[in-house]
């Protein structure tokens, strides 16, 4: 497979298929008797980004920054505390219910576990065809042939239609999950840690499935991981979040090869380099401490108590949301002052990752 090519940079000329500004998600802590609201988890604090039409969109950061929450509430899953999400000029967060139905098909999700997302005590058909039966988008035999051409797009075959989730790898469950996804020829797919429960072994084979079904059906993925280096592959640019705000945004390339913010450069140094020699001499940025709460975040930069460069005006002061240069934006006080470590260096000098990951035996 050829290497992949980066859409349009946003600005001139950019299709624009979902576009997310300043969206909070603030879940309330409620104690005593009469259940009064006594503060809230702010689990997504203000994020603001846009996913073209045709990319890949990769959104990384540690366990409990608001990843999966971002996902969630673009697709309406659960609502928007503030802010806004649009979905090709379509105002989510105060639509009416009946239209947000009609949008449903063209906005689907692929779940991080596959297991609990499939229901045990029905056939593998029956759950393929339960979105063309709920948007009645196809009857009788056109239902049964459509599940086996889903069934064949994600490497399956028509016989496993008769078959329960649990007599499948946990590989097979999540491209039932996929082919459940894609049923309704949708334009967006959050991708929810898709390959986060599988063995390392099948991995490589999921993420090849969503990239060849990405060229065939012209799909748009929000793809949410922590796994840094598959997200090198997969997407076209990443966004690095942390305590419910986005540090990063820029392309794939430029965001391993030359990170402006401290904590994408902590993240990027624990990569793992497939090289001894490489990885005998990089430097690793070791991070103290633990992630605050987003029940109770620190005053100005939420990255301030962990990062190495903090100063005064990093806890008086939230960053500004800014562009250091076209397409690299960065919520960082001194992100012109950041060094570039030795592990970005040998990031960027390790050979090209393949065009095509391998697939297992």
């Amino acid at each position: 497979m050829a290497a992949k090519t980066a859409p349009t940079a946003p600005g001139a000329n950019s299709d624009v298929l979902v576009s997310v500004k300043d969206m909070k998600k603030h879940f309330p802590i409620m104690q005593g008797v009469f259940r009064r609201q006594v503060g809230a988890v702010k689990a997504v604090d203000g994020v603001s980004f846009d996913i073209h039409r045709g990319e890949t969109l990769g959104l990384v950061g540690e366990s409990g920054s608001g990843k999966s929450t971002t996902g969630r509430v673009i697709l309406q899953l659960i609502k928007a505390t503030e802010g806004s999400v649009t979905f090709e000029g379509n105002e989510l967060t105060a639509i009416d219910p009946e239209k947000l139905r009609k949008l449903r098909p063209r906005m689907q999700m692929v779940f991080q576990d596959p297991h609990a997302s499939l229901n045990p005590r029905m056939t593998v058909g029956s759950i393929i065809s339960e979105p063309l039966r709920e948007h009645n988008q196809a009857k009788g035999d056109d239902r049964e042939q459509r599940v086996v051409e889903l069934l064949s797009l994600v490497g399956l075959a028509p016989k496993h239609a008769n078959r329960y989730p649990h007599e499948f790898s946990g590989g097979q469950r999540q491209r039932i999950g996929i082919a459940r996804a894609i049923a309704l020829n949708p334009d967006f797919i959050v991708c929810d840690e898709p390959i986060a429960a599988l063995d390392v072994s099948i991995q490589a084979q999921v993420v090849n499935l969503l990239e060849n079904l990405q060229g065939v059906l012209n799909l748009t993925y929000l793809f949410i991981s922590h796994d840094l280096s598959m997200v090198r592959h997969i997407a076209d640019r990443v966004a690095v979040m942390y305590l419910g705000r986005i540090m990063e945004l820029t392309t794939v390339d430029r965001l391993y090869n030359h990170p402006q913010h401290p904590y994408t450069q902590a993240l990027l140094s624990a990569v793992p380099v497939p090289d001894p020699k490489i990885e005998a001499v990089r430097k690793r940025v070791i991070l103290e401490g633990d992630i605050p709460s987003p029940a109770n975040p620190p005053p100005g930069c939420p990255f301030n108590t962990r990062c190495p460069m903090a100063q005064k005006r990093c806890v008086e002061e939230v960053p500004e949301w800014r562009q250091l240069r076209t397409g690299h934006w960065v919520a960082c006080h001194f992100a012109e002052d950041t060094p570039d470590v030795a592990a970005v260096e040998t990031v960027e000098a390790a050979e090209d990752p393949p065009s095509h990951l391998p697939s297992a035996p």
